[in-house]
């Protein structure tokens, strides 16, 4: 047997059959790391430099979050530094939707906290699931919403804000006005200082988990500047009571509705401003939209005859009258006009200019201005800020109503002697008294303390003293508002019971009772008008709705504010320029209150 020839070795050195060799697989193996580590390297870089701000980002966007630092709105108080608005402390429950659901055996617990449906909360998340930040409850009591916090739910949070409280509710709601659910300012004194009052919230850099928890502050961004205080003119002492005693008025004479102002003559400052209806500022729900009205500077009203003392203030200023003449006939209580018959309640007779304002004579007050210049009457009812707004810088005051003069007609002008023909605000009404009682000077009105600006005279000193002691015949025996007097002191006035605008003319059966008037008139201190819309019982003239009300308002407020009597054992100054009943020849009637009746047929 022949022995196997041995395998002769290959060209190249290896044997036929064989793989490849150990250094080939080595250098094979070594160059594929090395590419696989130029590739992670190449990799790295590029996440690291080239990337490195877009997944820095991102990582924060999952874990590095800005939220807002929430500050507190500025308290508002009145002058006595008695707080009416303040804010509280609330939570806010949020949740992530995404993580919610995640945990959807937990939404039963959390609805039940929440006090909602649990399928409808469910529902509320499901369609929010692209969301991260979904409000559930807004302005939570803090322990409420710490109970729900304590449940430990993924994906639900809580937000510290700030909630408004109005300590005096109804009482302040027109003047105030309100905020909404973020804390911004609606209506009234809110809305018209709200940059003042919101202040700036801060911002800050924190670090949350994968619940939303935060576990770390990392910096702070935005520095919060707290809103600033608001000091008002408003004595939250005298709009409790003129609040109450026009409440009482409205419920005694079952009237529609009613408002009252009281400024404080020398400075013009508005020391209180209610309205009835009403509304509860902590409890805006269910609350009509016309009862949050300030019906003081937004709705408008013929004055009637509290127009007259403007009316003496031109004839007056015109040099064709003093108080006590020349003589006004309004014998009959008729003066036919241009087919229209002007008339008065009883028949007068001859009626001195204080005569005029003493019985409230409308054919009187007619006869006046027809003698006037259009004019001179035009601008000075203009001067007196009818048909101009007040600025006194409350949301949604009303300018007025007042005709061009030019475009006067001359019934026109006769009728608007007595207050129809024109239209004014409670507010506009009140200025224009305070002007007379502070010597001719007219104010800016103002609901902030200390801010009294632009004083500027209207008429001489002469005209509008004498109009104020003309006025205090008003009070006295024998005048229309003997019910305004209060004890102790002069008080000067003025009553208007006007028929109330109805489609195609004016209503026989619906009136706006008005009394205007300052106290103490030998050196007047406050201003009151009371506007009551609509009485059906009982009566619906002036001086027996109205000045009663007027007269319990302003005792408590000279009492509040210690002002010094001015007319100690006497009802009424009863001065040399006049006689009490501003009747030409005639001696004092009884003292028996006689009201303007209004004008029967349309003006």
């Amino acid at each position: 047997m022949n022995p196997r020839r041995p395998m002769q070795p290959s060209p190249g050195g290896r044997r036929r059959g064989a793989g490849p060799s150990p250094r080939r697989r080595m250098l094979l193996v070594v160059g594929v790391l090395s590419l696989a580590s130029l590739g992670l390297v190449a990799r790295a870089f590029d996440l690291q430099v080239m990337q490195k701000q877009f997944y820095q980002d991102q990582g924060d966007a999952r874990f590095l979050r800005e939220v807002k630092i929430p500050v507190s709105r500025g308290t508002i108080f009145d002058r006595n530094g008695e707080p009416l608005a303040v804010s509280t402390p609330v939570m806010s429950i949020w949740a992530n939707p995404p993580q919610v659901l995640e945990n959807a055996d937990r939404i039963p617990d959390l609805a039940a906290a929440l006090g909602v449906d649990a399928g409808e909360l469910k529902e509320h998340l499901a369609q929010r699931a692209d969301r991260e930040f979904v409000y559930l409850r807004r302005q939570m009591p803090p322990e409420a919403a710490q109970a729900v916090l304590d449940l430990d739910i993924p994906g639900i949070n809580a937000q510290r804000e700030f909630r408004r409280y109005y300590p005096s509710g109804e009482v302040t709601a027109h003047v105030l006005g309100f905020t909404n659910i973020d804390d911004h300012g609606q209506e009234g004194l809110e809305l018209a200082f709200d940059d003042w009052l919101s202040g700036k919230p801060g911002a800050k850099r924190v670090i949350r988990d994968r619940m939303g928890h935060v576990v770390e502050d990392v910096e702070q961004v935005r520095e919060p500047k707290p809103g600033k205080n608001l000091t008002l003119s408003i004595d939250r002492r005298i709009q409790f009571l003129a609040y109450n005693e026009l409440k009482n008025a409205l419920t005694e004479f079952d009237a529609a509705s009613g408002s009252m102002v009281i400024l404080d003559v020398p400075t013009g400052e508005v020391l209180a401003m209610v309205n009835l209806p009403t509304y509860n500022p902590n409890a805006l729900a269910g609350s009509k939209f016309s009862d949050r009205r300030n019906r003081a500077v937004t709705d408008l009203i013929e004055p009637g005859s509290t127009i007259k003392p403007v009316l003496m203030a031109a004839a007056l200023s015109s040099g064709k009258y003093t108080p006590t003449s020349p003589l006004i006939d309004t014998t009959g209580g008729h003066w036919y006009f241009q087919g229209h018959d002007i008339h008065d309640t009883h028949n007068y007779g001859l009626l001195t200019p204080t005569g005029v304002i003493t019985k409230s004579s409308n054919v009187g007050a007619a006869r006046i201005a027809m003698t006037l210049d259009t004019a001179l009457m035009y601008n000075t009812y203009r001067a007196f800020g009818f048909g101009n707004s007040t600025n006194s810088g409350f949301p949604g005051e009303s300018s007025g109503l007042l005709r061009i003069g030019r475009d006067w007609r001359p019934l026109e002008q006769a009728i608007m002697g007595y207050g129809y023909g024109l239209n004014v605000t409670p507010l506009q009404l009140a200025n224009a008294y305070a002007t007379l009682g502070d010597h001719g000077v007219m104010h800016t009105p103002s609901f902030i303390k200390g801010a009294d600006n632009d004083p500027r005279a209207i008429v001489s000193p002469q005209v509008a003293d004498e109009i104020v002691q003309m006025m205090e015949t008003v009070t006295a025996p024998g005048g229309t508002a003997t019910t305004a007097r209060i004890a102790n002191y002069i008080v000067a006035g003025k009553t208007g019971t006007a028929h109330k605008a109805a489609a195609g003319g004016y209503s026989r059966t619906n009136y706006t009772a008005a009394f205007a008037g300052l106290v103490p008139a030998s050196h007047p201190r406050l201003v009151g008008v009371v506007i009551i819309d609509d009485p059906q019982k009982r009566s619906y003239y002036g001086g027996m709705v109205s000045a009663p009300v007027f007269a319990r308002v302003m005792e408590g407020a000279l009492r509040l504010l210690d002002v010094p009597p001015d007319n100690i054992g006497r009802w009424y100054a009863g001065g040399p320029l006049m006689s009490p009943n501003g009747l030409a020849g005639s001696k004092p009637p009884t003292d028996t209150p006689i009201d303007d009746a209004p004008v029967e047929d349309e003006p």
